[in-house]
């Protein structure tokens, strides 16, 4: 009887609802059952979810739900200012037609280990669509209950009003040269009516599409008639970084690069070759996605809904233990947080720290982020930085009028290191 009772109690959580949860306005996923959050503009598989306001583009939100069961999910975007806070607009101001709408499109895996629902959306469609530009905050949640959130996403919608030029330069500062990359870069604002560049324009630079690396421009350094120039010598100092580390899924019959052994028995595993330091003295390139992770099964027909999920073990020996800090693996797959999942364990008899994830079979870059005791994070500490670092830099420019409610967004331009598109 007490078998029965436990077995009862485990599953509880499985067949309840969601939990109420706060939001934030980020990229986030509020339920650990949620994998493999993709949401790009559907022009490029991977790439970032910006769209024109007047075009044709839309942005593909895709994610499983590994419990397994149909649920009732509902969706919303919601308009924010420069810094991601609400707009504070009534959803008629920004929105064309409907308010909220249903995820239908959904489908059951298939030939999986692993079993789960894959769910769809594309965005702006006929029941969403955005009325007026800037940033979005895309909400999925159940049963119309906004506090019972599955997943957020940010969304850009730009209506171009200014032209960017943008070009990497070596730091200003010489002891930074070698691992630093400056982005030095002028806009027009010709088409806009601004009678005070300083407060009404900002503009926001991020390395490859990650907030938490964005340095916000509100002041020129030269203003030239309705040009305005960024380059001064203490701004826009953006450490390169090194090329991710990657692993490739797509089999789960043979190895790959990076692969040690793969076990297939009632849930798929897959460890991968221990991982070294790479703060070296000299850059070495290696071709990596930029943090992105891509969805693919080579021995299935759609990897959307035939991709098998597996244990992917890491093993990294870092010289260190966890009395100096902790070590925290890190990528697109879960929005570069650093959280209980992310972290790695110390194994005292190897040296070696170590983790699982459980990922979707594919493509994946990571890399590894140091935490000290202070808690501050380092992600140069372990995997070094670089100026020859292949990075793509997005730089997005706000414009709010005198006496506006809203930020809007009039201009992007992507930047990328060596010019690769």
């Amino acid at each position: 009887m007490k078998q029965y009772l436990y077995l009862f109690l485990f599953l509880i959580p499985a067949i309840s609802s969601s939990a109420q949860q706060t939001l934030a306005y980020e990229d986030k996923v509020y339920q650990p059952e949620i994998k493999s959050v993709q949401f790009y503009n559907t022009a490029k598989e991977g790439s970032f979810p910006i769209i024109n306001l007047r075009g044709n583009e839309q942005v593909l939100l895709s994610f499983d739900d590994l419990r397994g069961r149909t649920r009732t999910l509902n969706y919303t975007i919601e308009h924010c200012d420069a810094g991601w806070n609400s707009s504070r607009l009534s959803p008629t101001e920004y929105l064309q037609s409907f308010t909220e709408d249903r995820i239908m499109n959904y489908n059951y895996s298939s030939n999986t280990r692993q079993k789960y629902i894959h769910y769809e959306l594309t965005l702006p469609n006929q029941s969403i669509a955005p009325k007026i530009p800037g940033n979005y905050l895309l909400k999925v949640y159940e049963d119309g209950d906004q506090t019972r959130l599955i997943l957020t996403r940010r969304l850009y919608v730009v209506a171009a009003k200014v032209s960017i030029a943008a070009e990497m330069a070596p730091s200003a500062n010489t002891q930074l040269r070698p691992t630093n990359q400056k982005i030095n870069f002028q806009l027009n604002y010709g088409g806009l009516v601004v009678q005070n560049p300083y407060n009404e324009i900002r503009t926001l630079i991020m390395q490859n599409g990650r907030p938490e690396t964005g340095i916000m421009n509100a002041r020129p350094a030269l203003i030239r008639g309705t040009q305005l120039v960024y380059n001064d010598v203490n701004t826009n100092d953006f450490a390169g970084g090194n090329e991710f580390r990657h692993f490739d899924t797509r089999s789960l019959r043979l190895n790959s690069e990076r692969i040690q052994h793969i076990y297939q028995d009632t849930a798929n595993t897959v460890t991968l070759l221990t991982d070294q330091l790479r703060n070296q003295p000299s850059y070495t390139f290696e071709y990596d996605n930029d943090g992105k992770f891509f969805i693919y099964n080579q021995e299935g027909r759609n990897a959307r809904t035939d991709g098998d999920y597996a244990y992917i073990y890491f093993n990294l020996a870092a010289n260190k233990t966890d009395k100096d800090g902790s070590v925290y693996v890190v990528g697109r797959f879960n929005d570069y947080r650093l959280n209980a999942a992310s972290k790695m364990d110390f194994d005292n008899t190897s040296g070696h720290f170590y983790t699982s994830l459980l990922l979707k079979q594919g493509v994946y870059d990571y890399e590894y982020v140091w935490v000290d005791k202070t808690g501050k994070p380092d992600d140069t500490m372990i995997e070094g930085s670089y100026f020859e670092t292949e990075n793509d830099y997005q730089l997005l420019v706000y414009y709010r009028p005198p006496g506006a409610r809203w930020d809007e967004l009039v201009g992007y331009q992507l930047l990328n290191t060596v010019g690769k598109r």
